[in-house]
């Protein structure tokens, strides 16, 4: 079966499962001050366990080499589950090590999905994967501005022990997805024929382009990467409230939701590469100006910064599936593991760094290493096609 014209309602199904995923995937940072509090946390050991969660990503790549085996439908399907009922159950852990294991396998699930799902949307969007990644992308960040006001009003509510009670709409929701995703083979997603699986030669053809993305990504990951983490911690540690700090990482997850969702179709006009060079010299000077304001301009500045910092990933995820390459799950896995590794390299550098010098003069270097990905821009635009 061949998709000729954009399939508006696949493409919505995908992005819906995405959404339910990433809901309770994003519970951690809201309630982080809380978890610290709790189990008496530095800001390193907090980091930690953001890396604990993040650690699967790491199979990304083994994830693609066998993804022609894998049950798509079935993956889909039960990783938003899982992760929600993992996710609802972290105020429940009694000891870190019964948190470590429900955060590795939110981890687990999500390198499993994030894998896959791509490369679904692809297949669904025909000849519009930037709009495709747009719509995909709009549910993982409208899920994670949602994800912090659900788990801070419920443990307000229920306190921090409560939160199980949030794992019901996860299941119902598992059930939905059962009765409408279809069961289609890898073969059909990828459009590899009789063509034989080679999941090394892939890594091998592609090295340049798989190492231009790291250097760009790396490049900006210091900004991601404390703020989703750590920006609740940030704004209490400036003297807001709980509930203040979940409201400003929704309103970051706004922002980035809105810049995923229109960057990735403007991506398709003006260019991938074009794109990508806007958002790296805007990202390093709204950083610097958000960290020298006070807390109302703060706000404001999370809107921009929402859109300029997450706007790539729907640009990236198509063009590293435009490569050609007949393993797009495997290209995927290539990006997934570099998008996971460089943001958990920045949580645990943001953690031990924030410790020494503060959160403050870390977000500061963070904006000046990102000058970095402008330069970046250009060696990716060499190494792709």
């Amino acid at each position: 079966m061949t998709i000729k014209t954009f399939n508006s309602a696949k493409v919505a199904t995908i992005s819906s499962a995405h959404f339910l995923h990433d809901v309770y995937s994003s519970f951690l940072a809201p309630i982080l001050p809380l978890i610290i509090e709790k189990f008496g946390l530095s800001l390193s050991g907090a980091s930690i366990l953001s890396l604990v969660q993040r650690l699967p990503s790491f199979l990304s790549l083994f994830i693609g080499a066998i993804a022609h085996k894998l049950p798509w439908r079935w993956l889909i399907i039960l990783a938003p589950v899982i992760t929600g009922v993992c996710g609802s159950l972290l105020g429940v852990a009694t000891n870190t090590i019964m948190l470590g294991i429900m955060l590795f396998t939110i981890g687990m699930c999500s390198a499993a999905f994030h894998v896959t799902a791509p490369v679904m949307i692809k297949y669904f969007a025909a000849g519009q994967a930037g709009k495709g990644m747009s719509w995909y992308m709009l549910g993982g960040e409208a899920a994670r501005m949602l994800g912090p006001l659900i788990i801070v009003y419920a443990v307000s509510y229920w306190q921090l022990e409560g939160s199980w009670r949030l794992m019901f709409p996860a299941i119902a929701a598992g059930l939905s997805l059962y009765l409408i995703i279809e069961n289609l083979p890898y073969q059909e997603f990828a459009n590899t024929g009789s063509k034989p699986i080679n999941w090394w030669s892939t890594i091998v053809e592609y090295k340049r382009v798989f190492i231009a993305l790291a250097l760009y990504m790396l490049f900006r990951s210091l900004m991601k990467g404390s703020l989703a983490t750590f920006l609740p911690t940030y704004m209490g540690m400036k003297g807001s409230s709980l509930i203040t700090g979940a409201v400003a990482l929704s309103i970051l997850q706004l922002a980035a939701a809105a810049g995923s969702f229109f960057m990735g179709g403007i991506s398709d006009k003006i260019g991938r590469f074009k794109s990508l060079l806007i958002l790296a010299i805007l990202s390093p000077i709204l950083m610097i100006i958000f960290v020298f304001s006070g807390v109302m301009i703060q706000m404001i500045l999370l809107l921009l910064l929402g859109v300029v910092l997450y706007a790539t990933t729907p640009v990236l995820l198509a063009l590293v599936l435009e490569q050609g390459s007949n393993q797009p799950a495997m290209m995927n896995a290539g990006f997934t593991t570099i998008n996971f590794t460089t943001n958990a390299i920045a949580v645990l550098f943001t953690g031990i760094l924030g410790d020494i010098i503060g959160l403050d003069m870390t977000l500061q270097i963070s904006a000046i290493l990102a000058i970095g990905a402008i330069p970046s821009v250009y060696f990716l635009k060499k190494n792709c096609v």
